[in-house]
């Protein structure tokens, strides 16, 4: 199975000079805690989260309407092909340890995003699942583990 058949389609975006009180109304409307940044061409440049926005929020001294999602994201934004099987996209969110991965079509812009929501509600443990349930298994518990210097003492 390929992940286009698993995706979510109808995905928002934003660009980089959208404020972070308009991304965030976004992801109130969409019920979502990512959105994709993508340049004028649909590819994307950057992801930003819920947790992105409510970090710049509260560590600087000025409403989320007066900062910009480029001062607030990295640029480096790991994906995946639409026709990219299951497999390969649990194996690049297990390596990466995110949790969505938006999804190109081979222009290299943005057709959709699979997250481990759209993942787990076809994870099965029999033969021949569309969602193998151990590489699954394995990939969530590679992404919500702690890493070594993470852990307190």
């Amino acid at each position: 199975m390929t992940i286009k058949d698993l995706m979510t389609t109808n995905v928002k975006s934003c660009r980089a000079d959208a404020d972070l009180a308009s991304v965030a109304k976004i992801m109130w409307d969409c019920d979502c805690g990512t959105v994709p940044v993508v340049n004028e061409e649909r590819k994307v440049t950057g992801m930003i989260t819920d947790r992105d926005i409510c970090i710049a929020a509260a560590t600087r001294s000025t409403a989320p309407a007066n900062i910009r999602v480029r001062d607030v994201t990295s640029g480096h934004v790991h994906t995946c092909f639409s026709e990219d099987d299951v497999s390969t996209v649990l194996r690049t969110m297990k390596e990466r340890r995110v949790r969505r991965l938006p999804v190109l079509d081979r222009q290299g812009r943005l057709v959709g995003i699979v997250s481990l929501s759209d993942l787990v509600a076809r994870a099965d443990r029999h033969s021949g699942a569309n969602v193998p349930g151990d590489e699954f298994l394995a990939t969530l518990k590679s992404i919500c583990g702690h890493s070594a210097a993470a852990v307190p003492a």
